[in-house]
Formats: structure tokens, C-alpha cells, sequence
């Protein structure tokens, strides 16, 4: 008998389909990939095995679990399933942790929810999950917050929520989107050992079709609420049926075509740059002490080139980008645009740079139409266009990031993610800058639409001669469309050169050990013609 069975499964949303007779097994330690794009219906998937469906939501079918229909089970049935027999990941864990209480809090609480343990017991209990999962507690105290630890770090206590219980089902949807490629690579092997270890089943909801080609047993390809395809991975990978299928993959190995850079003087030029934070006194009479997240950075960035820059998380990306941005000062060093410093007694630098950040609706003002968040960096022009001039730049903007002059009068709420994306790009380039920063621009969209921003990226390059320098975890993207790319490790740049020159012939051991960590797709292209 199969652990979870979701037969002829429909789901309507205020009497829009949303799901449409799904069907699959997932047997004990066994993994099971759902893949595809946004809207395709694979979280809705995944809710309705804890069954969290919108109040507006009618469904049809069974979804079986460990015996039990959950469709028909009562809410307080329900309250003691979801912990004890089936356990749930998230995608974004400081949103699923409370920012107020410690992990060891958290943890504790399931346990003492679903078993009555004491207080002292939960906490011995937590403690043993969550060295279980890599936080021992020498190094991670249960009295650590949420804000105290990194991405990958908080990542592993929700995982301990989920399996604190030893459930006989985890439910993961999309848990390393936002993450390094090692620790992405620690959060996969975690997610296998815990299956190997309890003999749990593994339900993955992802659009990474790298990893489902490294993770699962059996892949569940979904579009439009509907399953297209499904099958044992490594048959479903040599011989595609699905026209759908072939397209995500196809998608996933996308290259795209970059122009050349101009040659000039350097546009961007960092040298020996410098950025330290000054740490809490340990006492009122100790000396402060500060702590040096980028050490001595350098290089150049040409007009029209494309860079990348790749690093685990806590490397100082972000640290260097802001300073980039001239949004924090620098101890040490210089950052000259177009030969001008970056400091605030040159504001009119920053008029040349612009950014694009990983989630553009939290960079939105949800009350702001469409036309008013992409003019909004007109302010750093000296003569700010206006009336029918403005509408004109508008609509010319949108047409060139793909969208209709129509959307301007829409809300950031009344699109996709690919296209609230494209939304944030027109922002980038309204004020027609030298220089965009891409922070992890499109590491949260699905493969097709990450292929069409990524084609986009590179027509505005050729169009308006722009340079960027692109910030991502994701190697593959990287190497697809960069000139040159920069490995950034412990606030230092280790290695540096021609993208292509150096994911194949990586000379650093912290480069080589990035590119070992990325999952990567299999090319069965030979095998297929040994069948």
C-alpha cells in the first residue's frame, strides 16, 4: 500500500479550476518530485495534503495518507496529522519562524503540542533534532533567534519542526530556491539522509530541474493544474513524451546569446575596497572590536560588459554591492564609476547605476500603480520629464521589457512573478543607466520564464549598450550569461576571469568545490543512443 495516494484530485477556487483530476503514489522512502511553472498547481498540490486550501476552495477525490482520507478528515484530526504524520518545509524560512522566540522555542513546541511532553523533556528532545539536522548545540544554542542565523542555518530549523515528530511524510516546496550552491547541496543531502535514515517519503515541490534530476525516484510534471507527465526519473529523462516536458528541460539548458563588450576605459573600477562593522563592546570598558566583511576587493567592469559574482552566502555580496551602490561607506579603498568616486559628494553617480532585486513585489509599493513605480528613480534627472512626455517614456520602457504601455495603470498584485520582474527591470532602465546590479534577479522563477528575462537581459545589453554585474547563486546562469565572472569567498575575490575559462578549468580549490556542489542535468543524449 502507498504511504500518500492522491487519486482524481480537483480543486476550484471560486469556480476557477485550479487542479484538475491529479493523481500519484508516493511510497514509503521514496522521492517524489512535482515540477513546472508558477501557476502549474504544484503548492496547491502539496496544501492539499495538510489540507491548508483557501476557505473558498471546493475539492473532489481522495488524498490518502497513511491510510486515512484527508478530504474527509475533521479540522481537529487534521491539527494532530500535520506535525505527527506528515511534516512540511517552506520555502522561505524567516517567514515560517517567528522572529521573536528562539529556536529551541520553536522546536520545542511541536514536540509538547502533538506528545504533552514537558517543558524540560521538549527542550532535551529539540535539542537532539536539531543536531540531527547540523546545529549541535555547543554551536547553536537553543537561545539563538531567527535573525542570528544564515539562510542555510534557518532552513535546518524548520526542517527540525518538520521531522521533530519523525512523520512519515515530508512535504518540501521549493527549500533551496534562495540558497548557495553548497548549501543548497547540504539542505539535498539532509533531505536524502533523513529519508534513508527514518524511511520517510519525500514529496518535492521545485522548478530547479537539476536537482529533481539528483533528488527524486520519480518525477510528477504538472502544468495548467494538470499532470502531463509522470514516471521513474531516469526513464522520464531519456524519452520525453510531452511536448511541455521537453520544453522545461530545454529551458533549463538555456544559453543565451551575449554581444560583445565595447572597449573603452573601465566603467566601474574597485580597488583594494575596504568595508568594516563595528561589533558590540563586550563590556563598557573593552575596546570595540569590528569585523571586516570585505577585505581588499579590486576589479574593473567595461562599458557593455557582463560580469558575475558568485559566493556562498555570508561571503559579502551583498555587503560589496551596497557599497557599490554607495549606500555604506568604505574604510579602505576606492569605487570610481566612469571615472567618478562613489561617495556622497557625488551624488550624480548614482543616476548611472540601478538595481534589480531577487523579489520584486517586496521592492513594490502595493498601492502604487505600475506608472508610478517605474518613474519613480526619475527624480535623479536634472530636468525630470513631465505630462505627456513622462507617458510616452513609460510606454516605450514597457514595450521594451516586454510588457503592453496598457499595464501602466495596473497593480504590482494583478501580475506574474516573471512579469512583476520584468516590471522591476523597466525601473532599472527608465533612467537609461551604464550600470544594473542584478541581486539573485531571477534565482525564484520557474526555468521557461527565467529563460525569457535571461534573453531579455541580453537584447537591452545590445540595445542600450548596458553593463551589469550579476549577482546569483545559481552557476549555470551564471556561466550563461556573464563575460567574465568573479568568486567571491570570506570577503576576498579568490578567483577571477572568462566565464567560460573558468567553470572549465576552475583553478581554485573554493571554485572548484562550487561548481562540484551545483546539481547539474544530466545529458543523456549518448545513453539515448545506446538504447
Amino acid at each position: 500500500m502507498s504511504l500518500l495516494s492522491i487519486r482524481d484530485l480537483s480543486i476550484t477556487i471560486d469556480d476557477t479550476p485550479i487542479l484538475k483530476s491529479v493523481s500519484f503514489d508516493i511510497a514509503e522512502g521514496e522521492i517524489v518530485a512535482v515540477t513546472g511553472e508558477s501557476g502549474s498547481g504544484k503548492s496547491m498540490t502539496a496544501m492539499s495534503v495538510i489540507q491548508l486550501l483557501p476557505k473558498s476552495a471546493r475539492q473532489t477525490g481522495e488524498v490518502v495518507l497513511d491510510g486515512e482520507d484527508m478530504v474527509t478528515m475533521p479540522e481537529n484530526a487534521l491539527c494532530d496529522r500535520r506535525g505527527q504524520t506528515v511534516g512540511m518545509v517552506f520555502q522561505e524560512p524567516m517567514t515560517a519562524l517567528n522572529p521573536v522566540q528562539t529556536i529551541g522555542a520553536q522546536v520545542s513546541e511541536t514536540i509538547r503540542v502533538h506528545t504533552g511532553a514537558s517543558l524540560a523533556e521538549a527542550k532535551a528532545r529539540a535539542a537532539e533534532v536539531l543536531e540531527r539536522v547540523g546545529l549541535p548545540a555547543d554551536r547553536f544554542p537553543l537561545s539563538r533567534y531567527p535573525h542570528e542565523l544564515s539562510g542555510g542555518q534557518r532552513q535546518r530549523v524548520v526542517i527540525a519542526m518538520a521531522i521533530a515528530l519523525r512523520p512519515k511524510l515530508l512535504i518540501a516546496d521549493e527549500p533551496t530556491t534562495a540558497l548557495d550552491v553548497t548549501t543548497q547541496a547540504q539542505i539535498l543531502d539532509l533531505l536524502k539522509d533523513l529519508v534513508s535514515d527514518f524511511g520517510m517519503g519525500l514529496l518535492m515541490i521545485t522548478h530547479d530541474l537539476a536537482v529533481v534530476a539528483d533528488m527524486a525516484d520519480r518525477i510528477v510534471v504538472m502544468r495548467h493544474g494538470e499532470i502531463v507527465e509522470q514516471g521513474q526519473t531516469q526513464a522520464l529523462l531519456r524519452d520525453m513524451q510531452h511536448p511541455y516536458t521537453k520544453m522545461l528541460f530545454e529551458a533549463s539548458r538555456h544559453q543565451v546569446d551575449m554581444p560583445a563588450p565595447q572597449d573603452s576605459a573601465p566603467l566601474l573600477e574597485l580597488k583594494d575596497v575596504v568595508r568594516d562593522y563595528d561589533l558590540p563592546r563586550r563590556s563598557l570598558f573593552a575596546a570595540r572590536e569590528s569585523y571586516r566583511a570585505v577585505k581588499g576587493v579590486s576589479f574593473k567592469i567595461d562599458h557593455g560588459e557582463r560580469v558575475g559574482l558568485v559566493g556562498e552566502s555570508g561571503c559579502g555580496k551583498s555587503t560589496l554591492t551596497k557599497a557599490i551602490l554607495g549606500l555604506e561607506p568604505i574604510q579602505g579603498g576606492s569605487i570610481r564609476l566612469d571615472g567618478a568616486p562613489v561617495d556622497a559628494d557625488h551624488p550624480g553617480t548614482r543616476r548611472q547605476m540601478q538595481v534589480v532585486f531577487q523579489d520584486p513585489f517586496g521592492s513594490f509599493n502595493p498601492r502604487h500603480r505600475v506608472d508610478r513605480l517605474i518613474t519613480e528613480p526619475l527624480h535623479l534627472l536634472d530636468t525630470p520629464p513631465e505630462g505627456s512626455e513622462r507617458s510616452d517614456l513609460v510606454a516605450q520602457t514597457l514595450t521594451a521589457v516586454g510588457l503592453s504601455p496598457d499595464d501602466a495603470r495596473k497593480y504590482p498584485h494583478q501580475f506574474s512573478g516573471g512579469q512583476r520582474q520584468r516590471i522591476a527591470i523597466a525601473r532599472a532602465l527608465i533612467i537609461r543607466p551604464q550600470l544594473i546590479l542584478f541581486d539573485e534577479a531571477v534565482s525564484a522563477l520557474d526555468v521557461s520564464v527565467r529563460a525569457q528575462i535571461l534573453d531579455l537581459l541580453a537584447h537591452l545589453c545590445a540595445d542600450y549598450g548596458l553593463a551589469y554585474l550579476f549577482i546569483s547563486h545559481d552557476l549555470s546562469v551564471v556561466r550563461s550569461v556573464t563575460d567574465r565572472v568573479l568568486i567571491m569567498r570570506a570577503g576576498e575575490i579568490v578567483e577571477q576571469g572568462a566565464s567560460q575559462d573558468v567553470f572549465a578549468n576552475p583553478q581554485h580549490p573554493y571554485t572548484q568545490s562550487l561548481i562540484a556542489a551545483a546539481p547539474v542535468l544530466p545529458d543523456l543524449t549518448q545513453e539515448t543512443a545506446h538504447v
